[in-house]
């Protein structure tokens, strides 16, 4: 039997209960590596959760994160390391869209969309970076952007500019 590229990894992903994230803990488990799925918590995390289980048992977990919260954040990946010792792999997939012209777009959804997708993001990047350089092995971090950063598509010019920043 060959081995995984990923074996004795530890992956968090953030926002992993969504299509995309479901995708990204699917490659990861079927590489061998160990998957921390976060997202807000709820049904939708459990069900995820139980999910991933019945793929590769014993080789992932849910876990509630809620990325524009700093304490959230903190206590995700505290315990992570309290449960593996390591974290290896970071993928920051958490993100918001809003469909609307920019003309329309209302400034409560919009403040929204820029505390998940910016805040969001400088909240788990600084965590993240924090941990790695506590644990002084290095590590790898993922930031999942969209398409439509380069070239928004109709209606989403918001979402757009707050993923590029």
């Amino acid at each position: 039997m060959s081995e995984k590229s990923l074996n004795g990894k530890v992956a968090l992903i953030t926002g992993a209960a969504g299509a995309i994230g479901y995708g990204i803990c699917e490659v990861l488990l079927e590489n061998g590596c160990t998957v921390v799925a976060t997202d807000l918590p709820g049904e939708r995390l459990d069900s995820f959760a139980k999910d991933l289980d019945s793929m590769a048992p014993g080789q992932s977990v849910g876990l509630p994160l809620d990325v524009t919260d700093t304490e959230s954040t903190k206590k995700a990946f505290g315990a992570v390391l309290d449960k593996y010792g390591k974290l290896d792999i970071v993928i920051h997939n958490a993100g918001i869209a809003h469909v609307s012209k920019i003309v329309d777009m209302d400034i409560e959804r919009f403040q929204l969309l820029e505390k998940v997708n910016v805040d969001g993001t400088l909240i788990v990047l600084a965590e993240a970076g924090r941990r790695l350089m506590e644990q002084d092995k290095g590590g790898d971090i993922v930031i999942m952007s969209t398409k439509n950063v380069p070239s928004p598509s109709a209606g989403f010019g918001a979402y757009s500019c707050t993923k590029a920043a």
